[in-house]
């Protein structure tokens, strides 16, 4: 069975703030986020809008992206701007601390996305050493192989370098047991398994390739759930001709591509995968007023979608189980 369905909206919430650019939920229901100011929003009761409330529980100072809750109630916080941070959404003003900043000794650059294992164990990825977050189509079209898969372990205060070479390095998830991670190659339209246990601890492979456009941030609400994952734009077929030509020439298309006026096609996506790299899900629509989807977490039965460039969040209908009854 074709397991791709329309993704239909049912409402969308304008924040106090732009770019959400991840999305998570934790038991309650309730979503957080950070947007471009540097504020780490939680929002409660996103089935009701007459019951929903937004509430600032943290400013970061700087530009978080991936988020990652933690057993405790703690989030881990990726700042774009070059540090790993860990937040108590009940804290004070004093709730954002610091992890780590570097890598190997280096200044960390564009950090993107995160997961933490039960052990305390941290990893994370940096999409590109080469250009800022402002600049990240540059690295698109450069296509400059330059993302990292990071481990911070528990107590550390440097990171270490597990994996490079990465083509803008994004999302990440668990997977099954434990057992491997799941990266998203932005800029390769694909996702990468990273071994944790097993004769090939260490090692990588890929996971899902040809995807139908550019991964994103990556999400897994349980154990034994699907990897949700962002699709943020539709496959360009420039661009994959691009890639094949030499660094000289992309590195001129990638100048002229930061001067260029940009705007998020109207098609947006998101994928669901089980642990095999099978799609179960796919969910797309064509001409959609909300962009450049970059995150989508479930919660309360729907699916939440976050964005880089939407002043807000979109609730969509979540796919239901085959065999499950329409109610409407």
């Amino acid at each position: 069975m074709d397991p791709r369905t329309a993704l239909v909206p049912i409402r969308y919430l304008t924040l106090p703030g732009h770019g959400p650019e991840d999305v998570v939920a934790d038991s309650l229901g309730r979503v957080l986020t950070g947007v471009a100011d540097g504020r780490i929003l939680r929002i409660d009761g996103l089935d009701d809008p007459s019951a929903t409330r937004v509430t600032c529980v943290a400013e970061t100072g700087g530009r978080p992206l991936g988020l990652e809750l933690l057993p405790d109630g703690d989030l881990l916080v990726c700042d774009a701007e070059g540090a790993l941070l860990r937040v108590d959404p009940e804290g004070g003003p004093d709730n954002v601390r610091v992890l780590t900043r570097t890598a190997a000794g280096e200044r960390l650059r564009f950090c993107s996305n995160v997961v933490a294992l039960p052990d305390g164990t941290v990893f994370f990825t940096v999409s590109t050493r080469v250009h800022p977050l402002h600049d990240w189509m540059g690295d698109l079209v450069e296509h400059t192989g330059t993302g990292r898969l990071l481990r911070l372990a528990p107590g550390a205060d440097d990171a270490e370098v597990v994996l490079e070479g990465l083509q803008f390095a994004n999302g990440i998830a668990r997977g099954a047991d434990d057992a491997f991670l799941v990266v998203a190659e932005t800029g390769a339209r694909r996702l990468t398994r990273f071994h944790l246990t097993g004769s090939r601890a260490g090692g990588a492979e890929p996971f899902a390739e040809n995807l139908p456009g550019f991964p994103d941030n990556l999400w897994r609400g349980t154990p034994d759930g699907p990897i949700w994952i962002a699709l943020a734009g539709p496959r360009v077929p420039p661009l994959d001709l691009l890639h094949r030509a030499g660094p000289a020439v992309r590195r001129r298309a990638a100048r002229a591509a930061l001067h260029a006026p940009y705007r998020p096609s109207g098609t947006i996506g998101v994928l669901a995968l089980d642990d095999d790299g099978r799609t179960v899900a796919h969910l797309t629509r064509r001409r959609s007023g909300y962009r450049m989807v970059t995150s989508v977490c479930e919660a309360g039965g729907r699916l939440i979608l976050g964005s880089l460039r939407e002043p807000g969040l979109a609730v969509c209908e979540a796919p239901r189980p085959s065999g499950t009854p329409d109610r409407s």
